[in-house]
Order: structure tokens, then C-alpha cells, then sequence
């Protein structure tokens, strides 16, 4: 059998879609073959796991033509998928998955979408929002896959893992504790942020009250001013942050969360990419629902503000008041950080505030 999958677009959202990759690979192993339809940063990102024999690509956003849907859409009729798994619940992925010839096209209702799909799979469970891993699940269980763990999950290779090692050593020569990866990048806006001076202020309280424990401010090539004003703001040796690494592949911060004791983020993908190597994180949500990201739940403190306005999903506040996030407080999220970094205090748990 010939199965294609077609992944969903963001960082966070593959990381949710790995159960399902794990779960049809162990149930056909060499009897299927799989081909990832994605974007080149999410094959980086599933790289390594084992679970994906051939990839096309497919950014219909991006600055590459080649990425582009048609011709996506070639490759794939080239690819001659028996069954296409349509993830992300989107008009233009079904019409892919149609483009693109599979037999077999299977994918949740939605978007006015269903004459495009051969396999319309509606929702086990009742609840009006249903958490990606489950829901992706679902899809699995059309072609007859057993339902598995849901725990997310990802991989490195000995030079990324190397590469992590050796800048660590360069950035802490003098330190040798807890790694806490603190991140508050996001792709959909700043309505995400907790801001500059929260998180050096976070860092100045974690160096206060943890022998020598290392901070490291994750960013990505766009996100380097940020990450370099933490570090400044922090103004200690235990904070250091990638603002100045030359070379920000995926890979790298891969490796680095694999590294981490713990990890404090906002709603986004590193958040995942830590969920992937069981990295005890805090949370922290402003805009978001809470129901809709949730990877690794056991090893997971979710700190938000239960106002009138949240969740609204924005990319930006249209009240520009950031409520749900400047209403967070450091010593709150360090609690929560240190508890983790300390696991004889008490565990994850939901926090609402």
C-alpha cells in the first residue's frame, strides 16, 4: 500500500500529527509505503523519526515555485498514492489531496470540502473542539490503524546533538546546572508575547534561586534582536541566548530541547518541539485555547488569564490592552519553572489564574 499524508503547515501542529505518523508506520512497517506531503521546515522537523519514506513538498505560501500547488500537485500524481490522509482541515489541502489523484482521499468535514474527499471521518468524541492528536487519530483509524499513545514525538542525530553540545559548552564555560529554554517567538503575531523585560526579569529570578543553572534564550533568524535584548536586560552570565549563533537550523534547536530540564514558552512551536523530547514546560497563554495545543499535557503547566476577552485567537489584541498575557506574573511562572526544575514539589496541573 501507497499512503500519502499530507501535514499540516505549522511547527506546532506536525509536532501533534507524529502519533499519528508512528501509529501507521508500526501498523503497516514495510507493507506501506509513506510519502510526508510538507513543507521543507517540517521534514526537518520529522527527520530522524524513521516514519516517513519519501516527501513532497508543498508551501503554497512560500517563496519557492517548485513548492507551489501544482506542482505539488504533479509530483503526487506522479507518487500514484491507494490513500491520501488529508491532516490539516483546510479547503486547499483536500483540494490537493483531489489535484493530486489519490484514490482514497480521507479527511475531516469542514470548509466546504467534502466533494473533494472520498472519506468524510466525523469526530468520535462530542466535544466541539477536539484536541489535533485525537482528531488526527481518527483519520488513521479509516484505514483500519489501531488507535495508539498520542504522546508526541521527535529525534536528532549525532551532529546536531554534537553541534548542541559544543555551542552550550561555548555559551556557559563557567556553568554546569539546570538547562531552562525560555522562548517567546511566535509566527501568528505578538499578541503572543510576554515581552522583553518579563522574560529577563524570569531569568534574573531563576539565576537567583538556582545554583548554577544556565538560561538560554531560543529565538529564530528573525527573532535574534529579541533574544539579544533579554540577554542584555538579564545582565548575568547564567543568561545567554542564540541571538549571535551564525547558523539557526531547525536541527539545532532540536538538539538544544533535548538538552533541556525545562522549558518556558509561549503558544508556539518550540513549545511542541520541547513536548517532543518530554520536556517539562510552562505555558504561557494569552490568546489562545488552551484546548487546542495541548501535546503533552502530563509534563505541561498552562498559565493563562480567564478573562471576558480570551481566548480571541488574534494574531494582534484588538483592545491593544495584552491583558492576557501582561497580566502574568514572573514570580508566578518561576514557581511554576522551579517546581519543575525541583520535582519533589508538586507536579504539573492547569493553571488559569
Amino acid at each position: 500500500m501507497h499512503i500519502a499524508v499530507i501535514l499540516p503547515r505549522w511547527v506546532g501542529d506536525a509536532v501533534m500529527a507524529t502519533p499519528l505518523l508512528r501509529a501507521v508506520k508500526s501498523h503497516f512497517g514495510d507493507g506501506a509505503r509513506i510519502t510526508g506531503v510538507m513543507r521543507p521546515v517540517v521534514a526537518d522537523l520529522l527527520a530522524g523519526t524513521g516514519w516517513i519514506d519519501a516527501h513532497v513538498f508543498y508551501d503554497r505560501h512560500g517563496r519557492d515555485p517548485a513548492h507551489h500547488f501544482g506542482n505539488a500537485a504533479r509530483a503526487l500524481r506522479l507518487d500514484r498514492a491507494d490513500v491520501t490522509l488529508v491532516l490539516p482541515n483546510s479547503l486547499s489541502s483536500a483540494a490537493l489531496a483531489w489535484a493530486g489523484g489519490g484514490r482514497r482521499r480521507i479527511g475531516h468535514a469542514g470548509h466546504r470540502r467534502r466533494w473533494l474527499l472520498t472519506d468524510v471521518v466525523r469526530p468520535v468524541r462530542e466535544e466541539a473542539i477536539v484536541p489535533p492528536p485525537v482528531a488526527f487519530m481518527e483519520l488513521a483509524a479509516a484505514i483500519g490503524v489501531p488507535a495508539g499513545p498520542l504522546d508526541v514525538e521527535l529525534a536528532t542525530d549525532a551532529d546536531q546533538r554534537a553541534r548542541a553540545d559544543e555551542l552550550l559548552a561555548g555559551l556557559f564555560p563557567d556553568r554546569s546546572g539546570p538547562l531552562v529554554i525560555l522562548n517567546d517567538n511566535s509566527s501568528n503575531g505578538t499578541a503572543r508575547s510576554w515581552g522583553v523585560d518579563n522574560h529577563a526579569a524570569l531569568s534574573r529570578w531563576l539565576a537567583d534561586r538556582e545554583p548554577g543553572v544556565r538560561v538560554l534564550v531560543h529565538c529564530g533568524p528573525a527573532d535574534r534582536e529579541q533574544a539579544r535584548a533579554i540577554v542584555m536586560r538579564a545582565a548575568t552570565p547564567a543568561v545567554r541566548g542564540l541571538g549571535d549563533v551564525a547558523e539557526l537550523p531547525l536541527g539545532l534547536s532540536k538538539a538544544l530541547y533535548e538538552r533541556a530540564d525545562v522549558s518556558v514558552s509561549s503558544d508556539s512551536g518550540p513549545r511542541h518541539i520541547a513536548a517532543g523530547f518530554r520536556v517539562p514546560t510552562v505555558a504561557l497563554l494569552g490568546p489562545t485555547d488552551p484546548r487546542i495545543g495541548r501535546s503533552d499535557p502530563e509534563r505541561c503547566v498552562e498559565i493563562r488569564r480567564d478573562l471576558a476577552c480570551s481566548p480571541c485567537d488574534r494574531g494582534e489584541c484588538p483592545l491593544r490592552h495584552h491583558d492576557c498575557m501582561r497580566l502574568i506574573g514572573v514570580e508566578e511562572v518561576g514557581a511554576a519553572a522551579l517546581g519543575m526544575l525541583r520535582p519533589s514539589t508538586s507536579g504539573p496541573a492547569l493553571r488559569t489564574g
